[in-house]
């Protein structure tokens, strides 16, 4: 069943409800809801405080990560609702895939659609994904796979223990602010990013950055080589503490790109990614 909304779901009112009541659900099926919002326009303030938190350039075509946040409050709602399975707190974003099939612009009205779909078993738990969609005069200009993983038991970490190896092709320092700092923009404020000691209720010792700034700042790194229409795939691995210290590198192989996020002096990885 579609529902269009009238206006943008508030995320600090559905992290709160995540909160208070999302602890014990344990469903086994998906809903079918599909949550619309359309017409949406693009805010220039807004699009010019994710382009510099995440590195990107500010122009009239949309960063490939950025209509991600625009979808990621109705992916909440439908987190939070009554019927949802899995509890939001705990689940754990593993995986993000972006097709573009045509660069989107500032003064496109979009239209947004998010479900969820594929749920199925992970050696941890469950995983299941997260469908975004967007279009531009009734026609599929963008869409996203968000894979999140709620373990059952005591699986432990769905991060790596490998190492990179590749030299890196740049070194960046990232301070222990950007989760905050992220969060402005997007609005996901999850207590693992926030402080240090909301990080350590959640078992982390410190505050971590936002996966989805991860790819974000990756893809930053590309602007200029790209073509109008591809696809990003990244698995995410092991959290960024921050502050830290990673390094990022690069290859390209018969018009595939493939990338890397990891600690700089461990090798350990944070993200693994290609682009096609």
């Amino acid at each position: 069943m579609t529902h269009e909304l009238d206006s943008t779901p508030n995320l600090t009112v559905l992290f709160g409800k995540a909160v208070l009541t999302g602890f014990t659900r344990n469903g086994s099926t998906l809903p079918s809801t599909v949550y619309s919002r359309s017409p949406l326009a693009i805010d220039p303030g807004h699009l010019s405080a994710y382009t510099k938190v995440c590195g990107f350039r500010l122009t009239d075509q949309l960063p490939i990560t950025y209509p991600h946040i625009l979808g990621f409050p109705l992916q909440v709602k439908l987190m939070t609702d009554n019927d949802f399975p899995f509890p939001l707190v705990g689940s754990v974003h593993i995986a993000n895939r972006i097709t573009q099939l045509r660069p989107l612009y500032t003064t496109d009205a979009l239209q947004l659609q998010v479900h969820v779909e594929n749920l199925r078993d992970h050696p941890k738990g469950h995983q299941f994904d997260m469908i975004t969609s967007v279009s531009v005069d009734d026609a599929l200009a963008w869409h996203s796979t968000s894979t999140y993983l709620r373990r059952t038991g005591s699986g432990g970490s769905s991060g790596s223990s490998e190492v990179v190896v590749r030299q890196p092709r740049a070194i960046w320092r990232v301070p222990d602010d950007i989760g905050r700092r992220y969060a402005d923009v997007s609005g996901d404020r999850n207590p693992i990013h926030m402080h240090p000691l909301t990080a350590k209720l959640f078992g982390f010792p410190r505050a971590i950055a936002h996966g989805m700034w991860t790819k974000a700042r990756c893809l930053a790194a590309f602007e200029g080589r790209l073509p109008e229409a591809y696809t990003v795939d990244v698995k995410f691995k092991l959290p960024v503490l921050l502050p830290a210290k990673v390094g990022f590198a690069t290859n390209r192989a018969e018009g595939t790109w493939t990338f890397d996020l990891f600690d700089a002096r461990t090798g350990k990885p944070h993200l693994t990614g290609e682009i096609t």
